[in-house]
């Protein structure tokens, strides 16, 4: 991709799946590359499995101090965050009856305020600076109705809502769009879904399978390119066709 060559790039959850994947591309792109993640044992392994990364952060996205101090210690490594990779988010599958209110807290706390935490703190860094980009992980359960994750889903539209109206104001300055992702193969997913259970998502896939992370890698990666200059203010959804023929909810 045109434009990422020593750019600087933060990504949030980004010691697993599909943030993971998106570290790995850009340092193949010869971004710079700092990982944000909660979780100091997966720091550990991206860190062992990623040794170009400038470096790894803890942090929790949903308390605002360690989003704070966690920003400044990126720009301390990097010099600046040109790009955001807002990725960090978790999923609790159960019915909707059977949600309680601090499973609910828990959801939209990491995936919606805390998504909202990281992008007001990395906008305010980029409008200074005069330029940036930032990406969010939405999904394809913010645009349609799943079953089993009322949480997770409105945490997503939330996102996507969000992503809309923060690139009416950032620009021109500063970019902002969302990904979609349909069903990828992700830890957090496989922890969830049984083999059966996998199969039958793929049935419904007109691809007939998950995506990989690293597709979805590819996609950031373009959006936050030169090459897509004048994207912004939009969500771009890859999920192998599922939505394409209303069968989001089968």
């Amino acid at each position: 991709m045109r434009g990422l060559k020593n750019k600087r790039v933060l990504i949030t959850g980004g010691a697993s799946g599909i943030g993971a994947a998106t570290a790995a591309r850009f340092l193949e792109e010869d971004a710079r590359v700092v990982v944000l993640d909660r979780d100091a044992a997966a720091n550990q392994r991206i860190a062992r499995e990623l040794p170009g990364l400038a470096a790894t952060v803890e942090a929790d996205v949903a308390d605002f101090a360690q989003v704070q101090r966690a920003f400044s210690e990126a720009v301390r490594h990097m010099g600046a965050v040109d790009v955001l990779i807002n990725n960090a988010g978790i999923s609790i599958r159960h019915a909707f009856l059977e949600i309680t209110p601090e499973e609910w807290d828990k959801v939209v706390a990491v995936n919606l305020t805390g998504v909202f935490y990281v992008a007001q703190t990395a906008a305010r860094h980029m409008v200074e600076q005069g330029s940036g980009v930032i990406l969010q992980t939405a999904s394809t359960n913010g645009l349609f109705g799943y079953p089993w994750y009322a949480d997770y889903n409105a945490a997503k539209a939330g996102v996507i809502e969000l992503t809309r109206s923060m690139a009416l104001e950032l620009a021109p300055k500063v970019r902002v769009n969302a990904v979609a992702p349909g069903y990828v193969l992700t830890p957090m997913q496989r922890a969830e879904y049984s083999d059966a259970m996998l199969e039958e998502v793929n049935r419904k896939v007109p691809l007939r399978r998950h995506a990989k992370p690293e597709g979805i890698a590819a996609l950031f990666a373009f959006l936050a390119s030169d090459d897509a200059a004048f994207a912004t203010g939009h969500v771009y959804t890859m999920d192998g066709g599922e939505t394409a023929g209303g069968l989001a909810s089968r």
